[in-house]
């Protein structure tokens, strides 16, 4: 059975701070077969990587992203709460997906919801990636259905993946027909195994997210999804290989 390809989520994260340029540098450095990001509008509409609805967690500063300008967002340190940062800059996409062009990875953009510009945040997408002339590399992703309609109608040629915190509705595997991947958490595997056969008999593959710990790995290897969102992609790798040589 195939190996799951690796995707580096918000970067090596697990060595380097979150959405910084230099997680994702180390995680290319690393060999990840993709990258993750997500992505939010500033004030003034600019799309920049950050995961949470406010700086608190990750950043000196304070407030929430989409109450802020570009300008004032690029004021913080975004690197130096991390145990192994140093001071950085706020990270644009535009930033990352020119570090995407000329490599073969991939780059699985996750927009957020809810926020208040709804599906603004997918048209802009929709705009960056013509403007970059960025298409199979790219794939996007939603835990809302609406926002992934959203973009497959903005652009139609650009993958997406449905994530899923819970099957629900979708336990029989089938999706939506503008989806083309689901996105379970590895938790919905520990707990319904069946689903990647199921969803697979159905015409989708599987991105499983969030898998660090071996015993995830494993199971996502026996399972044979597509591709395995990890922290720590050097590590996921070697026990990879660990798992192949058992």
């Amino acid at each position: 059975m195939q190996q799951p390809a690796i995707v580096a989520h918000r970067g090596a994260s697990t060595d380097r701070p979150e959405h910084t340029i230099g997680a994702y540098e180390l995680a290319l450095k690393e060999g990840a077969d993709g990258l993750e990001c997500d992505i939010r509008l500033s004030r003034d509409g600019e799309l920049v990587c950050v995961h949470d609805r406010t700086l608190a967690r990750t950043s000196n500063g304070r407030g929430t992203v989409s109450a802020l300008t570009l300008d004032e967002l690029k004021k913080f340190d975004y690197g130096s709460w991390h145990r192994h940062g140093q001071p950085a800059g706020l990270l644009v996409l535009d930033e990352l997906l020119e570090l995407v062009k000329g490599t073969n990875a991939e780059l699985f953009v996750e927009t957020k919801h809810p926020v208040r510009y709804r599906n603004e945040v997918e048209r802009k997408l929709a705009e960056a990636l013509k403007r970059h002339g960025l298409n199979s590399q790219i794939v996007m992703m939603s835990f809302s259905p609406t926002a992934v309609k959203a973009f497959r109608e903005q652009a139609p040629d650009i993958r997406t993946v449905l994530l899923l915190d819970r099957l629900g509705r979708y336990r029989s595997g089938a999706l939506p027909s503008f989806a083309d991947y689901t996105g379970p958490g590895v938790h919905v595997l520990r707990n319904d195994p069946g689903y990647v056969d199921r969803a697979r008999r159905a015409g989708h593959e599987t991105y499983v997210w969030t898998v660090d710990g071996a015993e995830d790995v494993a199971l996502c290897r026996d399972l044979g999804v597509r591709y395995l969102a990890t922290n720590a992609p050097a590590n996921t790798r070697r026990l990879l290989t660990a798992n192949l040589a058992t």
